[in-house]
C-alpha cells in the first residue's frame, strides 16, 4: 500500500430483507436467523420455487419521504436512494457543507462525486406493456394506437439504470465526478474501486458509493430457476446439502473520503478502503472454472495493490451464493491463495438472499460492522460443511478475525470476479 493515499469510510447505509440499516441487519446476522421467506410480491401458487429475501411492507413514499419521486423511479431505485441518503446523513458531509460560506460550499459540491452499481437485467420495467400486448391481439397498428393511453408516459425515465446516481446527486447537490456501473454481481465492488481510484487521482475529495437491485420478480425467478441455480427452500453456502441460491433485494452505500477531507471536518472514521482487484475467466456466460482461477486472480490483484500478504487478511466475506459449482470453485480459489492458512470465512446471503448488483456493496457494509465488532458471524444455515471443499474455515458459529483487514469477494455471470480489501478504523 506504499504510496497510495488513504481512502476512509465515514458513513454507511443499507436495506434488505434482514433490516433497514447496518445495525439492524448486523443484529439479524448475529441472531443466526434468516429473513428469507415466501414471496408475497405476486401469487406464486403452482410455482416450483417460492422463496426469496423480500423486503416486507416497504412503503416507498414513507421510506423516502417523497411521494412525487415515485413517478420517476422503480422499486430498485427506491432502495438505492434510501441506502445512499442514509449513508450521507450518517457521514455528516451534507450537514458540514451547510456550515460553509457560499463559495466554499459550491467548491465542496464540485469536489463530491457519486458512483453507483446498478442492476440492468430486471424485467419488471417491461410489464407495463403486457396488458397492451393482450389487448392489441397481435395487431401492431392497434398496439400503437393504444400505447399513449395504457403505458406510463414516464416509462423510459423509470427504467434508466442511473436513476439513483441522478436523483441522489440532485437531492444533495453532488456535482463531482460520477459513474454508473452495471456488471451483474460485481457492480457494487467495482463501484467502490472506481470511487477510491477517483479520490486517489484527485478527481474528487469525497464520493458517495451505492449499489442497488430488486431482482425478486417473476421473469427473473423463472429464468434463474430454468438454468438450475435457485434453491428449493434454503440458501446453505458451503454446506454439503446446498442446492442453489435464492434471490433477494436491497441496497448498500458507503461515503468515501480522502483522509484530508475527513480530517478537515473531524469526521468519525468507520474504516478504510485498501485496494481491489478484478478478473474475468472468459469461459462463457454461465460456466466457471473449477480451479478457482478467476476469483484467485482478483484476490491476488487486490493483495498486490494493497501491499499485503495473505497472512495479513483477518477475515473473508465470501460470495457464498450457495450453488454447488460457485461455492466449490470459490473454496478452491481461497485454498489457491491462502493454502492451509485461510482466515475465518463467512458469507451473508443466507440471511437475506442474493442481491445481485447490490450484493458486494452490502457485504462491504457488513464487513466493516464485523471488523468493528471483532466478530465474524457464522453462517446460520450451515449444517455440515462440504468435505469436498478442502476444510476451509467456515462455521455456523461466530469466529474471531485474526486481524483488522477483511477481504470481500463478489462473482457474476460471464465469469466476472472482484475482490476488495477493507481495514477497520484504528481503535474501532
Amino acid at each position: 500500500m506504499a504510496g497510495l493515499a488513504r481512502i476512509v469510510v465515514t458513513g454507511s447505509g443499507a436495506i434488505c430483507a434482514a433490516g433497514r440499516g447496518p445495525a439492524e441487519i448486523w443484529q439479524t446476522l448475529c441472531s443466526g436467523k434468516s429473513a428469507i421467506g415466501p414471496i408475497g410480491l405476486w401469487d406464486t401458487t403452482g410455482w416450483p420455487r417460492t422463496m426469496a429475501g423480500e423486503i416486507r411492507d416497504l412503503q416507498p413514499a414513507k421510506l423516502l419521504g417523497d411521494r412525487k419521486i415515485l413517478k420517476f423511479i422503480r422499486r430498485s431505485d427506491v432502495l438505492g436512494l434510501y441506502a445512499a441518503s442514509s449513508a450521507i446523513e450518517a457521514s455528516g458531509v451534507a450537514a458540514w457543507r451547510d456550515t460553509l460560506d457560499e463559495s466554499a460550499a459550491a467548491e465542496y459540491s464540485d469536489r463530491t462525486g457519486m458512483f453507483v452499481g446498478s442492476g440492468g437485467g430486471n424485467y419488471d420495467g417491461q410489464y407495463d406493456y403486457f396488458p397492451l400486448m393482450t389487448a392489441a391481439a397481435g395487431s401492431l397498428v392497434e398496439f400503437g394506437r393504444q400505447l399513449p393511453d395504457t403505458v406510463n408516459p414516464m416509462w423510459l425515465l423509470r427504467t434508466l439504470p442511473n436513476n439513483v446516481l441522478c436523483h441522489v446527486g440532485i437531492k444533495y447537490n453532488l456535482k463531482g465526478t460520477n459513474a454508473c456501473i452495471t456488471n451483474h454481481s460485481t457492480s457494487g465492488l467495482l463501484a467502490v474501486m472506481e470511487a477510491a481510484g477517483a479520490l486517489r487521482e484527485a478527481e474528487a475529495d469525497r464520493a458517495v458509493v451505492a449499489a442497488h437491485d430488486a431482482p425478486v420478480e417473476p421473469q427473473m425467478l423463472e429464468y434463474y430457476d430454468s438454468v438450475g441455480v435457485v434453491a428449493k427452500e434454503t440458501l446453505r453456502p458451503f454446506d454439503a446439502g446446498r442446492d442453489g441460491s435464492l434471490l433477494g433485494e436491497g441496497a448498500g452505500a458507503l461515503v468515501l473520503e480522502t483522509e484530508a477531507s475527513a480530517a478537515a471536518r473531524g469526521a468519525a472514521v468507520l474504516g478504510e478502503v485498501l485496494a481491489g482487484g478484478a478478473a474475468t475467466e472468459a469461459e462463457g456466460l454461465l460456466p466457471i472454472r473449477e480451479d478457482g482461477a478467476g476469483p484467485a486472480a482478483a484476490i491476488e490483484a487486490a493483495l498486490g495493490a494493497a501491499g499485503l500478504r495473505p497472512a495479513d487478511v483477518g477475515m473473508i466475506v465470501a460470495h457464498a451464493n450457495g450453488t454447488r459449482n460457485s461455492d466449490a470453485s470459490e473454496a478452491a480459489a481461497i485454498r489457491r491463495v491462502f493454502g492451509d492458512d485461510a482466515p475465518p470465512i463467512t458469507g451473508f446471503k443466507w440471511a437475506f438472499g442474493h442481491l445481485l448488483a447490490a450484493s458486494g456493496m452490502l457485504d462491504c457494509v457488513l464487513a466493516l460492522e464485523a471488523l468493528r465488532a471483532r466478530s465474524v458471524p457464522g453462517i446460520g444455515t450451515l449444517r455440515a460443511a462440504d468435505p469436498m471443499l478442502g476444510g476451509i474455515p467456515v462455521s455456523a458459529q461466530a469466529q474471531a478475525p485474526r486481524s483488522d483487514v477483511a477481504l470481500v469477494i463478489a462473482r457474476g455471470f460471464g465469469g466476472t470476479n472482484a475482490a476488495l480489501l477493507l481495514r477497520a478504523a484504528a481503535g474501532a
